[in-house]
């Protein structure tokens, strides 16, 4: 591999020795297409880690038995995903990879650390507060009866991901902000003995606002996902109703669709 500097060079060598590249010269799956799946799994499962660097297209080239060009649309599909960014000077660098959540009644939190996303959060606010009309329609209370609001920035080495609104009955559960910056509102929930067992769930799309865009590091106008979720126990009441925002960069919401017969 040609030299990119002492530093450049151990960031780079460990990391491309870690992966055991599998291309199928015979197989009608574009050898292009082969190695970005790989380096997508890779990126995916830790293996490549933010910051490693692959090194020039000429030094992938050569260590993989492939033409230029096809190394060149590899890396590009993934650069075009956010995954690999081109930096002068320095290469080809890994970046922190979006994040892919499953249709399923889980936390953010518990779905980013058993990722190994290394979740962080900030709590914003925790307080009682009216009930407006949604809030109350959601959780089955009287409009301006009392209810606790809870606003967190959720955030993955460093960057932030999403900013999450929920509203609980004010009688479900004692919630304290430093336990909630230290794990997930779920996690909480089952500690106290609350089961989940169901819920009612919207996703869409907007645009973000000058402050949301300040607070999840986007420019104002980027892509915004939204999540509206209702939660009930398993007596079937309403224990939890969410508006979260995610940076579409960063994430995704990942569907299994099948054929109803």
């Amino acid at each position: 591999m040609a030299k990119t500097g002492g530093s450049a060079r151990a960031a780079t060598a460990p990391a491309l020795d870690a992966l055991d590249f599998a291309l199928d010269r015979g197989s009608p799956v574009p050898l292009y297409y082969q190695l970005a799946q790989q380096l997508e799994a890779a990126i995916e499962h830790g293996v490549l880690a933010p910051g490693n660097l692959l090194g020039n297209e000429i030094d992938l080239s050569v260590r993989l038995g492939l033409s230029r060009p096809t190394v060149r649309q590899a890396i590009q599909s993934l650069v075009d995903k956010g995954l690999l960014v081109r930096r002068r000077g320095v290469g080809t660098q890994v970046v922190h990879s979006q994040v892919k959540r499953g249709l399923e009644l889980s936390s953010l939190y518990d779905d980013l650390e058993a990722a190994g996303q290394g979740p962080t959060t900030e709590v914003v606010r925790n307080e009682h507060v009216p009930a407006s009309a949604d809030v109350a329609a959601a959780l089955g209370v009287a409009e301006g009866a009392d209810v606790i609001v809870l606003e967190r920035l959720r955030a993955t080495h460093g960057q932030p991901v999403a900013i999450l609104c929920n509203y609980l009955p004010a009688t479900l559960l004692e919630l304290d902000s430093a336990r909630l910056e230290s794990t997930g509102l779920y996690r909480l929930m089952r500690t106290a003995g609350i089961t989940l067992h169901s819920a009612r769930q919207t996703i869409g799309a907007r645009c973000a606002t000058a402050e949301e865009a300040a607070r999840l590091d986007e420019p104002p106008g980027a892509a915004l996902l939204t999540m509206q979720r209702t939660a009930y126990d398993d007596t079937g009441r309403p224990v939890e109703y969410g508006t979260h925002i995610y940076r579409a960069s960063r994430y995704a919401f990942d569907f299994q669709l099948l054929v109803r017969s």
